[in-house]
């Protein structure tokens, strides 16, 4: 081997960047496109829906995300409008060698709005490390509807991603106030997956969070959809309501969180992506 060869610097990984945002406007009482901006592996869709409420689906083009990758989403919706968001597929954080993967999703919701956060599951595969963030912003009389759910392995390939790593961090803010926040973190801990007061042995687990006045209205609605046999609660504090569930796996957790979210969601459905 010569020389050079031998000292030569290790190869560059290529490494996943996106940029996607989208803002709605009003016509004629619909919600209809303003601005959408597209970069890198970060793709927007607006599939026909005869709603009132623009939809608009998130797509990574990357196929999944791995250490060194970066994500962003933005996203706006005008005041007394109303906008769907989610994802083609679940999102699937791969194997790290050490460094993140990082998500960073901020919305806006202008007054008297209405924006649900709909994204399908996020898959933790082994070794995998994920740092997430998620901003939201509500104007005066703004509401939102906004969900997380987070698979540790494949169901199929019966895998559980024991060194699975996540930080996740959500701030919800009315006005410029700080209404809501919450931080998970998984560092591969083994009392984090199976002690009784933190995932008590699920594999899946969901956050749903609606602010709006009537969650306190809400909560027995939402908790007269749950199951009974299910990990599944509901608390309402003001104009917050909070939604927790775990399970075994993704197809039981979907099962329960479905009807509450139909139930939350502004458009009192969910879009048809989450159905196929």
């Amino acid at each position: 081997m010569s020389t050079a060869l031998a000292f030569a610097a290790p190869p560059v990984m290529q490494r996943a960047r996106g940029v996607g945002r989208i803002a709605t406007k009003l016509r004629e009482g619909v919600s209809v496109i303003d601005t959408l901006y597209q970069d890198g592996c970060a793709k927007i869709r607006l599939p026909n829906t005869h709603s009132h409420a623009l939809e608009a689906v998130l797509i990574n083009t990357a196929g999944g995300l791995t250490g060194g990758d970066h994500l962003q989403w933005q996203a706006k919706a005008a005041s007394g409008g109303a906008m769907v968001l989610t994802t083609q597929a679940c999102e699937r954080i791969y194997r790290s060698t050490g460094a993140v993967a990082r998500v960073h999703t901020r919305l806006e919701v202008g007054a008297d709005g209405h924006l649900d956060w709909l994204p399908q599951e996020t898959i933790l595969f082994g070794a995998s490390r994920l740092d997430r963030q998620i901003e939201i912003d509500l104007a005066p009389g703004a509401t939102v509807t906004a969900v997380e759910v987070v698979l540790l392995g494949r169901d199929a390939m019966g895998e559980v991603a024991a060194d699975a790593y996540l930080r996740d961090n959500w701030r919800i803010r009315r006005d410029g106030r700080l209404i809501h926040a919450e931080a998970t973190l998984l560092d591969g801990e083994g009392n984090e997956r199976h002690a009784i007061s933190l995932l008590d042995g699920a594999r899946a687990f969901a956050t749903i969070v609606h602010i709006g006045p009537l969650a306190a209205t809400l909560l027995d609605s939402v908790r007269a959809l749950m199951p009974v046999d299910g990990r599944i609660a509901a608390s309402a504090t003001g104009e917050r309501l909070v939604v927790r569930a775990l399970a075994s796996s993704g197809l039981a957790l979907r099962r329960m969180i479905v009807p509450v979210l139909t139930e939350l969601a502004g458009a009192g459905r969910l879009p048809r992506l989450w159905h196929l």
